[in-house]
This record gives structure tokens, sequence and C-alpha cells, in this order.
């Protein structure tokens, strides 16, 4: 296998998924290599057509269709080859081996500075290593070793690089779509596949509608927004920068923006929800196959119509003023930080409802204050963290049938009435989560209303919040465990604010009956008793 990577006639298709392993299934797959465990199989298809991942064809390399996680964990571990991960970023996946052990781990800063490890097992499958003279530079670090057994060890660990993963090749006359089929069966049995992974590989396979090309967009949008600077290796994709999707997402490269960095499941959701009314994933899939939900049949028109139909969702979705006017619409409700944001799809239906508005020609202003309201709505009954699909199937249905105001009014008379207010939430604040919808809703009302830092007289929570906010207990942590309080009765929710850090260090664990009069105290005579801002 290693042989085969080394002399590039391992492909990658735009049906595969990125790399979503992470370091310790990278390590327990070498352990398991190393040991002579069974690995599985990989799935090639050799076709000289097939669009790879970088736009080039095959040219007559072996297409994997199955087994891309554990080929880019050879790469990576055993060669050094950096990945790109689930959130577009490029890391590295270093695997320590302890020879004496014959154990295995993810490399950290105690293992590379122990010397009984070798921290970097690629080190081993250089080309120019010898592993005579590093099993004489091992023991020389480490007397008394054994050094035959060592050579043993190292030499076993060396052979995974020539040992043979079994292999199945597909006949190379299969069609693209047949074989697109035969990814998404096997997958669903492995690391699962969503919805959104059998649509995007649907898109992938379907060259005759443009579906590649919809595919690396939605797939390069979500890239761009997490990583702008990627924009120059994009461009390089000659096929897609001259397409009208490319021309929809250039603006990316310049965003630094990260209160929304949607992924393509994101992306998908929004996109096909806004467009065909339905929240439902495997419905798109099913929608791009072709299937007619009345007759129960596939017809070639539904699959072009349902093609173009996403392809335009997706261009509105990218728009760059719909985007950047729909997060101005989330910082004026008071979220104004990432980390405010706990339910990625909380946003996604708000940004379903923003395009839903605009789509109708309903007034900016109009469109600003519902998607607000249903913002903070949703946030605040946790509307879309139990079933999301079944949500939004619901709401986009009454919606679409009695009008976003009037759903808008009874969802908020049902789910946030008087005894809302006056019971659920106070039971609700019996928690020592900072990362509480509740408490996040506080902290945007506080951003709304323009309200100061905790014993502030210029610095704002929204300052704060942008910057380097530090959460304070009003009553001290250990001045509530001198009292007596345990973990779960003095970390509330409710004994959090948002506080300056030189404040917060002025007051330490003095209760407030004491922090308090000295302010009172600094006001009347301006000495600095507390801090050196002397402003009340």
């Amino acid at each position: 296998m290693l042989a085969w990577l080394n002399a590039d006639q391992i492909a990658i298709p735009e049906i595969q998924r990125p790399f979503v392993w992470n370091s310790a299934k990278v390590r327990d797959f070498i352990d398991s290599l190393y040991w002579g465990y069974p690995v599985g199989y990989i799935i090639a298809w050799q076709n000289p057509d097939v669009r790879l991942k970088d736009g080039t064809t095959s040219s007559g390399k072996r297409v994997l269709i199955d087994g891309q996680q554990r080929v880019t964990a050879l790469l990576a571990a055993l060669q050094g080859r950096q990945v790109i991960n689930k959130d577009y970023k490029q890391v590295s996946i270093a695997i320590a081996f302890h020879p004496a052990d014959e154990r295995f781990e993810v490399r950290n800063p105690a293992i590379s500075r122990d010397r009984e490890w070798i921290a970097d097992i690629a080190r081993i499958f250089a080309p120019e290593t010898r592993i005579n003279r590093l099993v004489d530079e091992y023991c020389e670090a480490n007397p008394g070793m054994d050094k035959d057994e060592i050579f043993e060890r190292m030499n076993k660990l060396q052979a995974i690089g020539f040992n043979t993963i079994g292999l199945i090749d597909l006949n190379h006359d299969l069609d693209v779509e047949t074989v697109a089929e035969i990814f998404i069966r096997i997958n669903s049995k492995g690391v699962t596949l969503n919805a959104a992974d059998f649509a995007m590989s649907k898109m992938a396979s379907s060259e005759k509608y443009n579906g590649h090309q919809l595919r690396k967009c939605i797939d390069y949008f979500c890239h761009l927004a997490i990583a702008p600077e990627a924009y120059n290796q994009l461009s390089n994709d000659r096929s897609f920068v001259t397409t009208d999707y490319f021309r929809k997402m250039e603006w990316l490269k310049d965003e630094k923006e990260d209160l929304y960095d949607p992924s393509y499941t994101d992306m998908l959701r929004v996109a096909f929800t806004s467009e065909f009314k339905r929240g439902r994933l495997e419905e798109l899939v099913a929608l791009l196959s072709g299937r007619n939900f009345e007759t129960r049949t596939f017809e070639e028109v539904i699959a072009e119509n349902s093609f173009c139909r996403l392809g335009e969702a997706v261009k509105r979705y990218m728009n760059e003023t719909n985007f950047k006017r729909f997060i101005m619409i989330l910082r004026s409700a008071g979220f104004v930080s990432a980390s405010m944001i706990r339910s990625q799809n909380t946003v996604n239906f708000a940004y379903i409802l923003y395009l839903t508005l605009h789509a109708l020609g309903v007034e900016s202003a109009r469109i600003e204050t519902l998607v607000r309201r249903w913002f903070v709505m949703s946030t605040l009954t946790a509307r879309y963290t139990g079933s999301p699909e079944t949500a939004f199937s619901v709401d986009i249905r009454h919606i679409d049938e009695h009008g976003v105001q009037s759903y808008l009014d009874t969802l908020e008379q049902a789910e946030l009435s008087d005894a809302f207010w006056n019971v659920g939430l106070p039971q609700q604040m019996d928690t020592s989560v900072a990362s509480s919808p509740y408490y996040n809703v506080f902290l945007a009302s506080q951003v709304k209303a323009n309200d100061k830092g905790f014993l502030s007289s210029d610095i704002c929570v929204r300052d704060l919040l942008e910057g380097q906010a530090h959460i304070h207990h009003i009553f001290p942590k250990n001045y509530l465990k001198r009292e007596g309080l345990q973990r779960g009765r003095y970390n509330q929710i409710a004994n959090y604010v948002v506080i300056q850090g030189e404040i917060n260090i002025a007051i330490g664990d003095t209760e407030p009956a004491v922090y308090f009069e000295k302010l009172w105290e600094q006001c009347k005579t301006e000495k600095n008793l507390l801090w050196q801002n002397k402003k009340c």
C-alpha cells in the first residue's frame, strides 16, 4: 500500500468525504497494522476519466472508493504529511512508538521529552533512515535496552510500509453513479454517513446537471468561511474559477467574520429548506435522484429541476449582501461573539427565515425584527437541539401556511408565557454551565442595552465579549466555599457577571458587602481603595 502511495497511484475522487478521523483513531489503526490485526479491505476503481478532488482526472490511477480514512491516516502517520481535517484546517498527526513496551500514543510534549519514545514514527519510514543507525542512537540514549530486541521491534514497525492491505478492484466500465451508490452503501456501515454526506456524493457523481461543480461550491464556500487564506489554493481549480459559483463566493477571501462559519451540512440545510420547504435532507437525496413523492417513481425531469433549484438556493445563501445582513441581524440582537451561540441549527433556521422573507419581498426592517425575535425565541426554548429536522419540517410548513408573524405570535404565547418567565426560567438558572442559552441571552440583552461591564464606568459588555471577557462570581467562589457551599451551589449562572480583568483581580475573594463598601467609599473620597478606575 505504501508503495502505491509513494508512486502516486492512489487518487481520491470528489465523492469522498474530508478526513474525519481524530488522532487517537489514527494511533489505533497503526497499532492494528503493527500487530497484524484485520483492518478491512480498500475498494478502488481504475477509470481514466473520473474527476478528482483537485479538479483533474484520474488518468489511469486507482480511484479510491472506500478506505480514504485509512489511506489518509497512513500518509499522515508514516509520511508526516499534513491533512485537511473536517474543520478545513491543515493539521499534522504524529504517532509515537515505545519500542520496549511495543506501545503507540499520539505525540505530546511529555513524550517528545522522553528518550524512551520514538516521538514520530514518520522518522522510521523516511527514505534516508537506516534502522541499524536508528537503533544504535536509541540504545545509546537508553542504556540497558536489549539492542537485538529493539532492532526487531523497529524492523517490525517499518515492515508496516510493505504490508498488503486487501484490495477490491471495481470493474473499469462501471458508471460514476453506480460507483457513488456503492460508496454510499459501504460507508453507511462505517463511520456513519449522514444525509448531507449522501447528498454531497450524489452531487459529485452527477456531472450531467453540473452537480460536481455544485458540490465543490458548497465545500469551497465552507472552507473559505473558516480559512480565507485558502483562496489562492482554491483558485488553482481552473475549471471551477470560471463558474458563477466561484464569483459568488470571492468576497470571502477578505472576510474575517467568524460569528457563523457553516459546515456543508449547515449550508445544505439552509439552502434546501428555504427553497423546497422541507426539513429532512433524506428528501433532498431523493429529489436529486428524481423521486416523485406522489407516484413513488423516479423521473429525470425532477432530478434536473431539483439540481437547478438547489443551485439557485446555494447562490442566494452565498450572496454577500444576504450573508452579511443576516450576520448584522444576529449582532443587532446582542449576539456579538461565536461563544454565545451554542446551537448551529438555531442559526441555520434563522437564516432560512431570513431568506424566506427576503424572497417574499418583505421590507428589510420587518425582516430584521422577525428574524431577531425568532432567533431569541428558539434559543430560549432550545427549539432545534433535540430533533432539528423534525422541527425544521414543522416550522417551515406552518410558516408557509400561516405566515411568519401569526405563527411566531402563537409560538411566543405558548413557549414564552408567564409560566416560563416566572417558573421555568428560574428553574433553568440552577446550572453552572456558563454556555447556557439562558445566560447567553442575558449577555445579549446587556449588549443590546449597551450596558457596562460589572462595576465598570466606561467599558461595555460588548467590548468585553468581543475582546477578553472574565466571568466573575458576584459572591466569590472561595468565599462561598468557606461558607460551606458545594460546587453545584457556588457555580450558578445567576452568580456570574462579565467583568474587566483588573477589577476581577482587585475584588479577589472579597464578599460583596466588603467590596461594595470600598466602592462606595472610593466614589465619595476619590481615593484608590479598590482599583485604578475612580469613576462611579
